[in-house]
C-alpha cells in the first residue's frame, strides 16, 4: 500500500509526463527524412536542422526574437521593480488598487489587450516596428514581473533599509546598496519570466507586425498555415533544448545567489 509520500511522487511523476509527453512526442517528428511532418520511417535524418540553420528567414526571426524578448524583459523588469520599491516605501492607502491595475493585462484576454495595442502603436507611428514590440511585448509581461517583485519585497526584512538610513544613508544609497543588491534573486527571476514569455508571445505580434518585423513565433505561425514544414518541428526541439538550459541554468544561478556566503 502506498503511503502519503509515495502517492505523492506518483502523482507528481505522472503530472510530470502529462506535460512533458507533447514536448517529447516532437523529438522524432525533428528527425524524419520526408518532407512532411511525419515519423521517421527506419530512416533518420538531419535535413531539417540543416535548414534550419541555413535558411535566413529562420536565424532572421530567431535574431529578432531574442533581440525584443532581451530588451522588453529588462524594460519589464525595471518597470515591476520600480512599482514594487514605491509600494515597498510608501506603502499607500490605495496599494491593492495598485497592484490591480498593474496587473489589469493578464486578466484582459490577449486578443483585446492586441487590439489595444494596435490602436495605440498606430496613433505612435510603431505598428511592424522593433520598438513597437518591444513596448508591447513589455506591457504584455510586465504583470508577471510585478507579480515576481512583490513577492520578492514581501520578503524583504524593512530593518536592513531602516538600519541603513540610521547609519546615514540617503534615500538613493539606500536603496541602490541596500535594498536592490538583497532583491538580486527577485529581479533575476522577474527577468526570467519576462523574457520567457516575450520570447513566445504571439497575439500581440501577430496583430502589431507582419512584414518588416517578423519573430520566431509569428514565422512558425505563417508556416503552418501555409506549409506545413517539418522544420518547425526541429526549430521546437532547438527551443525546448535551449528553455531547459535557460531554466537549468536559472535554478544554479537562483541557488547560488540564495546560499549564503
Amino acid at each position: 500500500m502506498f503511503g502519503r509520500s509515495r502517492l505523492g511522487g506518483a502523482l507528481a511523476y505522472l503530472a510530470a509526463a502529462f506535460l512533458l509527453l507533447p514536448l517529447v512526442a516532437v523529438i522524432p517528428v525533428s528527425f524524419t527524412a520526408k518532407r512532411f511532418l511525419s515519423l521517421p520511417d527506419g530512416e533518420w535524418s538531419l535535413r531539417h536542422y540543416r535548414a534550419l540553420f541555413e535558411d535566413g528567414a529562420w536565424l532572421s526571426s530567431i535574431g529578432t526574437s531574442f533581440t525584443i524578448a532581451l530588451v522588453s524583459s529588462i524594460l519589464a523588469t525595471a518597470l515591476a521593480t520600480s512599482f514594487g520599491l514605491g509600494l515597498w516605501l510608501r506603502r499607500p492607502r490605495a496599494g491593492a488598487l495598485f497592484v490591480g491595475f498593474a496587473l489589469l493585462p493578464m486578466v484582459v484576454p490577449p486578443v483585446t489587450s492586441a487590439i489595444i495595442l494596435y490602436f495605440l502603436l498606430a496613433r505612435l507611428g510603431l505598428l511592424d516596428t522593433i520598438a513597437g514590440l518591444v513596448i508591447g511585448h513589455a506591457i504584455m509581461t510586465l504583470p508577471f514581473a510585478v507579480i515576481a517583485m512583490l513577492s520578492a519585497f514581501a520578503k524583504l526584512d524593512r530593518s536592513l533599509e531602516m538600519a541603513a538610513r540610521n547609519l546615514g544613508a540617503s534615500t538613493t544609497q539606500s536603496i541602490f546598496l541596500v535594498v536592490l543588491p538583497n532583491l538580486r534573486t527577485g529581479i533575476l527571476s522577474a527577468w526570467f519570466l519576462a523574457f520567457i514569455l516575450s520570447w513566445e508571445e504571439s497575439s500581440v505580434t501577430l496583430f502589431t507586425s507582419g512584414v518588416q518585423v517578423i519573430t520566431l513565433p509569428k514565422l512558425i505561425w505563417d508556416n503552418l498555415r501555409l506549409n506545413v514544414d517539418p522544420v518547425i518541428a526541429a526549430i521546437s526541439v532547438v527551443m525546448v533544448v535551449v528553455t531547459t538550459v535557460v531554466i537549468i541554468t536559472r535554478a544554479l544561478a537562483r541557488h547560488r545567489l540564495s546560499t549564503p556566503q
